[in-house]
């Protein structure tokens, strides 16, 4: 087996509509010593892409130099999957789970791949540095420094991680840059608390995440959603299991009482509120044991660890007792039901009024048959692509994309006709809603960020960024 560090620089936060721009990566063995060479890969923006003025200010990337020095997504899927997703690979990252991934699978999607099979076939399973780190503070952080951020809260950015520590990490935000970083935190932890980072890896395994929360009624649980002045850390119980492979957990360390009281309406309206709402906010969480939780047990917190979280054992029992003999879990059950249902409506209204094809990859999965066109599509020399017809497909959303597919990867090979309807997608994707489309808002945060940034560097950035809009605007 091998880990394989990958980091992603992307055109935004949007995962369903956005793009990678750049991909790198570095295999190690077991023992995380590099295997081979790094990749490190520009990935060609397509001209219906409007990238995040902001983004592009921390990346430093223009949609110009992928154009220039990157690869499209087709040829770089093709790469990736003889070189990169080999058999038994670990994918690992920093936040890879949560951000990274949810890239990936949107571009194996648009491109005829499927999108979860790069995770889990051939032996291979993904896990993230940043629940590992997060765990290591809370429960066993002796032989590292932690650092805190401006506010003098802790934090376990990976570029503070690298700054206290005196690791390796020259260019936060280049993906290559951020990759080394990882791969220096993950041996700094498993140098440090071999046991803990042997244990959390097996977790990536769902069955075994999933034997933690069975084994015992209480047990510890590091999660981004929880408190930093716990260290991101709680001791939590099983409220009930759901029928998507996860569980709903009750974060202990807070009183139940006010909730149990609450009837269902009451529940739902406390269980949507923001995270900058003020509190109550309800101390319920799905767990998803696909996604490498960072579980252990109760008898990690023994001895000082407790006390230094703010945590109480005794607390947690009594609170737990008080849930369990409640119909709390039942109702907290049909509220997520009714919320699901209520998302189901909303994605349906969503499909009615013709939403992006890209954005459709979690309506359901794809059939045997269409997964044989599929493979048809990849493997087809761009001059046999205009023998396959979206009418070869049964799924409507591989019958969306199959145009837009030879567009975004062989410009070269589209007829007259083919011109026409890419043009007409790209006016629509960019121009349309007038004073709200993407064209708008891009031009007007340009001008923000124009009226702020004094900067040489980040000014030649807008001025690219404003070249590339015109570049690609719409003819009349």
């Amino acid at each position: 087996m091998t880990f394989y560090f990958y980091d992603l620089e992307t055109t935004g936060v949007d995962s369903r509509n956005g793009r990678v721009m750049q991909f790198a990566g570095q295999r190690t063995d077991m023992n995380l010593k590099p295997v081979g060479e790094p990749h490190d890969i520009l990935i060609k923006l397509t001209d219906e892409i409007l990238p995040e003025p902001d983004a592009v200010m921390i990346t430093g990337i223009t949609p110009q130099q992928t154009i220039q020095d990157g690869i499209t997504e087709a040829e770089f899927l093709k790469l990736f999957h003889e070189e990169i997703a080999t058999p038994d690979t670990i994918f690992t990252g920093f936040n890879t789970i949560r951000f990274d991934d949810e890239f990936m699978r949107f571009m194996l999607y648009r491109n005829f791949y499927d999108a979860y099979e790069w995770q889990w076939k051939d032996g291979r399973s993904r896990w993230d540095i940043l629940d590992v780190a997060r765990m290591t503070r809370a429960l066993r952080p002796e032989g590292i420094e932690w650092p805190f951020d401006s506010n003098g809260k802790p934090s376990n950015r990976l570029e503070l991680l690298t700054a206290v520590n005196k690791l390796s990490h020259e260019n936060a935000h280049d993906a290559l840059s951020d990759v080394t970083a990882t791969i220096a935190v993950a041996q700094l932890i498993k140098e440090k608390q071999p046991k803990l980072f042997a244990y959390l890896l097996a977790l990536r395994d769902k069955k075994e995440a999933k034997k933690v929360t069975d084994e015992a009624s209480l047990f510890v649980y590091t999660s981004g959603k929880y408190a930093t002045e716990s260290q991101k850390t709680t001791i939590a119980t099983k409220l009930a299991e759901t029928t998507e492979g996860a569980a709903l957990v009750y974060d202990l360390s807070v009183d139940p009482a006010p909730f149990i009281a609450m009837d269902e309406l009451e529940i739902e309206k406390t269980w949507k509120k923001k995270y900058k709402d003020p509190d109550p906010k309800l101390p319920v969480k799905s767990l998803k044991f696909n996604r490498c939780p960072a579980l252990a047990p109760l008898g990690v917190l023994q001895g000082e660890a407790e006390s230094r979280l703010g945590l109480s054992i005794d607390s947690a029992k009594k609170f737990a007792a008080q849930l369990h003999a409640s119909d709390f879990a039942e109702k907290c059950l049909r509220v997520q039901q009714k919320m699901d249902d209520d998302r189901n409506r909303a994605q349906s209204k969503l499909l009615d009024d013709k939403q992006d094809v890209d954005a459709r990859l979690y309506e359901g999965f794809v059939s045997g048959s269409d997964k044989t066109q599929m493979n048809r599509v990849r493997n087809a020399k761009p001059t046999e692509l205009k023998e396959i017809q979206s009418s070869d497909f049964n799924d409507e959303r591989l019958q969306g994309l199959l145009p837009l597919y030879k567009a975004r990867n062989f410009a070269s090979q589209m007829n007259d006709e083919e011109r026409a309807i890419w043009e007409t997608f790209r006016k629509q994707r960019l121009m349309a809603g007038g004073q709200t489309s993407r064209m708008a808002r891009y031009m007007k945060r340009l001008q923000e960020l124009d009226a702020t940034v004094t900067d040489k560097a980040k000014q030649y950035l807008l001025e690219e960024l404003q070249l590339y809009a015109e570049s690609i605007f719409p003819e009349e």
